[in-house]
């Protein structure tokens, strides 16, 4: 996988690209971003029971596939190309916080009704500083009894408005840095959680601001134990946003020629013009750097490799640059009508623009990775 992608995940990937692009045409998704939940729950569960998203990376004694995440990046690659609206990006990284996180006991209790696309789950780590770390975590937990309470506010929290249950990250108050953490599952419907969906620039992917005013929540695994679960999740959100993020540029590239090849100026195609081949030159250099990093990234998440945390960064930086890019050279090759809403160049465009910062931008990252290195 380093290297090439396996024959069956070669025909998973062809499978899953035309059953997104019958589902998910750019109509659908402009009709869907206009919904306050961002997507239709119906249709998301027969998705789901179809092609068994949500189940691939849990494990089989779980209720899922058991594949790796090399396989999600594939089906994030592809929803990225596809803008699909659906909260499968935020279901995988709560799924995860469980696995990394939670006793053997809790895995069986919630996993199953996520893997079979019954219930949504998302992950709570930014706050209102937007920081992605254990410094940035505020939110407080006090044990009440057999439960905990939580106290403070959560912000960027994908699809958190709509889902069923929120992995909350939160601390014992008086800790600092990485002492004291851990990780709580709240019901979506608990007395005290206020949920407000957030504006945003990019409409496909719905945000939102979460209140957490004496919450009822239960911990997942070892109490104050967290830190290590919240790093490696941490890098697992890094490196598939990665991989979502190189498959809207790919889509970005191959429409943005298409579109030189058919326009026509002064009597020929505007593809045939120097300055229209330089851009589409950069543009496969960029997006093709990026998805030998993500790809990459993925790998060195199933085989456990030890400079993950450098890898991680390193596919994040590359995708974010090579995305924005991209749709900034997009909408400049398709002239003054990529600049128009009824252009969908647009679309991707602020897909690129949000996906730059969610999780950390290319300067940190950069930063992370040289603190790894330089360790």
């Amino acid at each position: 996988m380093r290297f090439s992608f396996t024959p069956e995940q070669e025909e998973f990937r062809t499978s899953l690209r035309r059953a997104l692009e019958a589902r998910s045409p750019t109509k659908e998704v402009r009709r869907l971003m206009a919904t306050e939940a961002g997507f239709e729950r119906d249709a998301w569960r027969k998705l789901n029971q179809e092609l068994g998203l949500t189940a691939i990376h849990i494990p089989e004694a779980y209720g899922g596939g058991g594949f790796g995440l090399a396989d999600v990046a594939i089906v994030l690659e592809e929803m990225g190309r596809g803008l699909l609206c659906a909260p499968f990006l935020s279901t995988v990284l709560g799924s995860l916080a469980i696995l990394n996180a939670g006793s053997e006991e809790q895995k069986k209790a919630l996993l199953p009704a996520i893997a079979a696309g019954d219930r949504t789950v998302t992950f709570a780590l930014s706050e209102d500083d937007g920081r992605n770390d254990a410094g940035g975590v505020a939110a407080t937990a006090t044990p009440s009894g057999a439960t905990w309470r939580l106290e403070g506010t959560k912000s960027f929290v994908l699809d958190g408005h709509t889902a069923d249950l929120i992995v909350v990250v939160a601390r014992r108050p008086g800790s600092q840095g990485e002492d004291g953490l851990s990780f709580f599952v709240v019901e979506g419907d608990s007395p005290g959680l206020e949920r407000r969906r957030l504006k945003t620039m990019d409409e496909t992917r719905k945000l939102a601001r979460v209140g957490l005013n004496s919450v009822e929540a239960k911990c997942l695994g070892e109490a104050e134990g967290a830190a290590a679960a919240l790093a490696l999740t941490v890098h697992q959100a890094a490196v598939l946003l990665a991989n979502e993020m190189v498959g809207g540029a790919e889509r970005l590239r191959e429409d943005a020629l298409a579109y030189t090849k058919m326009r026509m100026q002064f009597g020929r195609s505007i593809a045939s013009f120097q300055t229209t081949k330089n851009k589409a030159a950069d543009m496969l250099v960029d997006v093709e750097l990026a998805k030998s990093a993500a790809y990459y990234a993925a790998a060195a998440l199933d085989e456990g490799d030890d400079d993950l945390p450098a890898i991680a960064s390193l596919a994040k930086a590359c995708a974010a640059e090579a995305y924005l890019q991209t749709a900034i050279h997009a909408v400049q090759m398709h002239g003054g009508i990529g600049f128009t809403w009824d252009n969908d160049t647009h679309l991707w465009f602020k897909r690129a623009k949000s996906s730059e910062v969610l999780f950390g931008d290319a300067n940190q990252h950069r930063e992370a990775m040289m603190q790894h290195w330089k360790h």
